[in-house]
């Protein structure tokens, strides 16, 4: 998929389904929350590296579009990037895939802030730079 040079890929687990035996929609925000980690792992020494730095990432936003069901023992792939950085907050787009076909599609915002105080903090350098080569890297699957 073009844009997008990192993946993670997850099975749809038993517990993640309904009555129905699809995947509860809210099991999309977990996957997606697990690809965004591993990423953050891969390219900024994960999220206890950023605490450890003094920062918090917290989730102010959240929208997803789902164009196909996922069932239990799917292999989806979700591909993840940082797709925006401005001030404090910054964004990741997601495709979620199954055997190369969309099933859902997403966004996350999040906002930096001092880890003590809760305030807000512009998005330090470190970080945009480790974004900025993870955007810049050969694809790469975890």
């Amino acid at each position: 998929m073009e844009g997008y040079r990192f993946s993670t890929d997850v099975v749809v687990r038993f517990a993640e389904t309904d009555a129905q035996g699809i995947a509860h929609h809210a099991s999309f925000v977990v996957w997606l929350e697990e690809a965004r980690v591993a990423y953050l792992a891969a390219f900024a020494g994960g999220y206890p590296a950023i605490r450890e730095r003094g920062i918090e990432a917290l989730t102010t936003g959240l929208q997803l579009d789902y164009a196909r069901a996922a069932v239990f023992d799917d292999v989806l792939t979700i591909r993840v990037r940082c797709s925006e950085i401005r001030g404090a907050r910054f964004r990741y787009a997601y495709v979620v895939e199954r055997d190369g076909e969309t099933i859902a599609t997403g966004t996350t915002t999040h906002a930096t802030v001092d880890r003590e105080t809760h305030v807000p903090t512009r998005v330090p350098d470190w970080f945009v730079d480790a974004v900025l080569r993870a955007e810049r890297v050969p694809p790469a699957r975890r």
